[in-house]
């Protein structure tokens, strides 16, 4: 079934899909090459950095270069972190305790996006997930 509605993706998936990891399914892939956008949030920047910053990534070139190199050959769109998203991260249950997860559940919820990741815990936001 081809993505009838746009996608985000889950920084892990974002990851995955830059380096072309099999961790990101059959599926998913065909669901993000099918639909009409695919997004990717601001705070996967800020996620990525931080774990640059703490030795648990590595990336071939600096997060800037990077970003940019990986928008543009996957034609993502960057989804800014606007001031509705936060008040609707905060807001979100306690479900789910990663902070950067939250605002993309939250993106997700508002903008009526198909969220792309592996993490079971999103589906209990009521957002549609591929997995």
């Amino acid at each position: 079934m081809a993505a009838e509605v746009s996608v985000i993706l889950d920084t892990c998936a974002l990851l995955w899909l830059a380096s072309g990891n099999r961790k990101l399914s059959r599926a998913a892939l065909k669901e993000i090459n099918a639909a009409p956008a695919v997004y990717v949030s601001a705070i996967s920047g800020f996620e990525i950095s931080l774990k640059i910053s703490a030795g648990r990534l590595e990336l071939s070139h600096p997060v800037e270069t990077w970003f940019e190199q990986v928008i543009e050959h996957h034609g993502l769109t960057i989804l800014p972190l606007e001031l509705d998203v936060c008040i609707a991260a905060a807001k979100l249950p306690a479900v789910h305790d990663d902070p950067f997860d939250r605002f993309i559940i939250a993106a997700a919820k508002l903008h009526g996006l198909t969220v792309v990741t592996r993490d079971e815990q999103f589906e209990k936001y009521g957002v549609t997930v591929i997995y």
